[in-house]
């Protein structure tokens, strides 16, 4: 019994052994007329192989030719539309990925209400910025309520929307409306619907008892 592991190796396996074959006996076709028109025809095969290049690549046919020579060890010889690719370009490492900027504490606030912070950080001191500081804070605790309807204090509320604000918005003397004012509008949770959805669709049952 024959194991993958003593087998040639495979330089891009997600092609599969049969195309890696194929690559191996383009090497040895010695007429150059022949050796490209087989290179044309493998590139063909590899694009039915990997269709999705064609979605998420620029330049499909490009990288198609790359995998090619890269599969070929580059000692592949044919007349290729691109130039091969060089070697030492397997080695580069991948740029670095900057982390998100947008911090993940209180999200259940929703990014709206941080947009919300960030306006009333722009206006002037006066009395249509604190309105509109006490109209987010009443947000923040419908959205608070969404989750927690047991238990809300203002306090926590206030102190949320400091923290959003780095303490730059003023929640002194700022009232929230009352919790049942607010709760009025909260929605309910999709299970409740379900729920009533469920029982609605349930078969009655049939009434056998004789008259």
């Amino acid at each position: 019994m024959e194991y993958n592991t003593s087998r040639p190796r495979m330089i891009i396996p997600e092609y599969g052994r049969n195309v890696q074959r194929m690559v191996d006996y383009l090497l040895t076709i010695e007429n150059r007329e022949d050796r490209n028109k087989q290179a044309q025809n493998l590139i063909a095969i590899i694009a039915n192989l990997n269709p999705q290049v064609y979605e998420v690549d620029e330049d499909p046919v490009h990288k198609l030719w790359d995998h090619l020579y890269i599969m070929s060890d580059f000692k592949l010889d044919v007349d290729s539309p691109f130039p091969p690719p060089a070697p030492e370009s397997l080695m580069e490492k991948p740029k670095s990925v900057d982390y998100p900027k947008t911090t993940r504490r209180l999200r259940h606030y929703g990014n709206i209400t941080r947009s919300m912070v960030e306006y009333a950080l722009s206006l002037e001191e006066g009395e249509e910025k604190q309105a509109l500081v006490e109209s987010i804070g009443n947000v923040m605790k419908k959205n608070y309520l969404v989750w927690n309807k047991d238990n809300v204090e203002d306090d926590v509320i206030l102190k949320n929307l400091r923290d959003l604000s780095e303490g730059k918005l003023k929640t002194e003397g700022i009232t929230l409306s009352e919790k049942r004012d607010l709760v009025q509008n909260v929605p309910q949770h999709n299970h409740n619907k379900r729920k009533r959805n469920n029982n609605n669709n349930r078969p009655k049952r049939k009434n056998n008892k004789k008259k």
